[in-house]
């Protein structure tokens, strides 16, 4: 799984706990929510930073793009070449390697607040420092820290405002914020851009179901299902639409097939949370 799937399903896991309905258990203000949001758990929900396939690059020379590569296999060698690059290829080459090497560690935080700094005073190409907020976005997340996500990921679509993935970004850390109207107007500038984005469908839906509209939540999950039928993501949030409906059996039926493709996820905890609080019915 992707760590951008893995953030959506942080999205659902903040914002799909069920409402109370006729037969469901109706905690009360003081109770905790079922879904856990904190920041440990979201760190833990999380995957090790992807790199892409060629990963952005903000200088040159040969030491630099060696420490890139071996950041998936040896980040620890990786690490240790960075501080050697300076003197060859540049601070801002060594910096880069450093604060993803610090991702890859297990030192998100860390590497975060070096991305940041790294895009705001880089001389490399707005595009270039626009993915290096987004690295930053993203290890923000892992750290826990939803606030400081955001704000990388706005200041990424400062310098590249019409990128899909940046505008899903962003949407994930406004929807674990609690801002859905945010999310939803991110996602739809997101979908204009690329139509065939399932994850952005699902997102937006769930957006839509915590601004109340129903309706447009489910023809966004329709919409996804043409997409991507067995995405489990798809199925937790279409359980929470059909139990807020009513219809429990169908929400049972969906949060049930979640948890069967996506054991061991965010995603699936949640599916077996909501299935625990559906069998417990009403509380006494």
């Amino acid at each position: 799984m992707s760590l951008r799937a893995a953030f959506a399903g942080i999205a659902l896991l903040l914002a799909a706990v069920p409402l109370p309905d006729a037969g469901m258990a109706q905690p009360s203000s003081a109770s905790p929510a079922p879904a856990a949001d904190t920041g440990e758990e979201l760190q833990d929900a999380a995957e090790p930073l992807p790199l892409p396939p060629v990963p952005p690059r903000i200088a040159q020379g040969k030491g630099y793009g060696r420490c890139l590569d071996m950041l998936a296999t040896d980040p620890s060698g990786a690490d240790a070449l960075a501080a050697t690059l300076a003197a060859t290829d540049g601070a801002q080459a060594a910096q880069h390697c450093h604060a993803l090497a610090q991702v890859e560690l297990g030192n998100p935080a860390a590497g975060a607040a070096l991305l940041d700094q790294l895009a705001a005073t880089s001389t490399a190409p707005a595009v270039s420092r626009a993915v290096i907020y987004g690295q930053a976005d993203q290890a923000w997340t892992m750290a826990g820290n939803v606030p400081r996500a955001y704000t990388s990921a706005s200041q990424a679509l400062a310098l590249s405002p019409d990128d899909p993935d940046l505008l899903i970004d962003r949407a994930t850390a406004a929807l674990a914020l609690q801002n859905p109207a945010q999310a939803a107007d991110d996602l739809t500038h997101a979908l204009e851009l690329d139509p065939k984005r399932a994850d952005a469908l699902i997102l937006r839906a769930t957006a839509r179901r915590d601004l109340g509209r129903l309706h447009d939540a489910s023809a966004d999950i329709d919409a996804a299902q043409k997409l991507d039928p067995d995405n489990p993501d798809l199925l937790l949030e279409r359980g929470i639409i059909r139990q807020r409906r009513g219809d429990l059996a169908g929400a049972r039926a969906d949060w049930q097939h979640a948890a069967e493709l996506a054991p061991d996820t965010a995603t699936g905890d949640l599916a077996q949370q909501n299935l625990a609080l559906l069998e417990a019915g009403p509380r006494q």
